[in-house]
């Protein structure tokens, strides 16, 4: 059910005229971050495509660069688009007035500067009606993402395996910690009792029962039997999420942070050496599994 952030599909289809190349890529992201590098000059082709991104993808950062040529090869001609031309240089006068005003001296602009101003250069086919062409490219778009997702898909379950078997770990050390808890018990209380007694054996006017009731508050503030509660039921909860479908990996991160804040408190109150070594592997695994998290969807 887990599927990862981390995908890529490439593909390449034919219609209307035209031949494409498709190159989708992801990586992990806290969110859906969407950066496109389509022909311009295809009316609507940008926004309908984030559109479609936007319902099939939940989270990660999305590269799609789509290259369209003319059938056989022919890449549509370029021109200058004369009034976008004329608005750009009008523009790179008022700041070269304004930089002057100022007392700034700026660089000279190139040709190759203004060239790349988005819209200075377009095609032929802008003039084209791309209504046919851009129906066949979104047409193929499905495809495309089904191998994008299966590849996610395959990552997700190879995964889904590295988590479980983490899990699977932090589960034993738990037991482990809970015997190495109770073996501790019985002495911690014996420790107790005896440093009761020399007080009393050596002071006078000593409040007993106030005594006995600050040693009971120490030996509370000691027990680690809710930490190792919680580290059991945050288990139960990531293996719950990984058996979801759809995306879990927000779940997932705030999760972690609860495990490590159980982990740090175990560390904290071990007192003893056999405790705190599995409190130091359970904090190695946690933050293992923790990055192996940050890549799910």
């Amino acid at each position: 059910m887990t599927v990862s952030m981390t995908g890529f599909a490439a593909r390449k289809g034919q219609g209307a005229g035209f031949g494409w190349a498709w190159d989708l890529r992801s990586v992990n992201g806290k969110g859906l971050d969407l950066r496109l590098r389509v022909p311009d000059w295809i009316d609507g082709l940008e926004a309908a495509l984030r559109a479609e991104l936007g319902r099939a993808l939940g989270r990660g950062n999305v590269s799609l660069s789509l290259r369209v040529a003319r059938e056989g090869g022919e890449e549509a001609p370029l021109r200058v688009n004369a009034p976008v031309l004329a608005a750009v240089l009008r523009a790179l006068g008022e700041v070269e007035a304004a930089a002057m005003g100022a007392g700034v001296t700026l660089a000279q602009a190139t040709a190759a500067d203004v060239l790349a101003v988005r819209g200075v250069l377009d095609t032929g086919a802008a003039d084209e009606d791309t209504g046919p062409l851009r129906a066949a490219i979104l047409a193929d778009l499905p495809a495309l993402l089904a191998e994008f997702n299966a590849m996610r898909a395959a990552e997700g379950a190879a995964l889904q395996g590295v988590i479980a078997g983490q899990l699977d770990r932090i589960e034993a050390l738990t037991g482990e910690a809970r015997l190495e808890a109770e073996a501790r018990r019985e002495a911690s209380a014996a420790a107790l009792k005896e440093a009761l007694a020399k007080v009393m054996a050596n002071a006078d006017g000593v409040d007993e029962a106030r005594l006995a009731q600050e040693l009971a508050m120490i030996a509370v503030k000691n027990d680690v039997t809710e930490e190792l509660d919680r580290l059991t039921a945050h288990v139960a909860a990531a293996r719950a999420l990984l058996s979801e479908v759809g995306p879990v990996g927000r779940k997932f991160d705030f999760l972690m942070q609860e495990f490590m804040r159980e982990a740090n408190t175990l560390c904290s109150k071990a007192q003893a050496m056999a405790l705190t070594r599995i409190g130091l592997d359970l904090k190695t695994v946690i933050d293992q599994m923790r990055e192996q998290v940050q890549n799910v969807e």
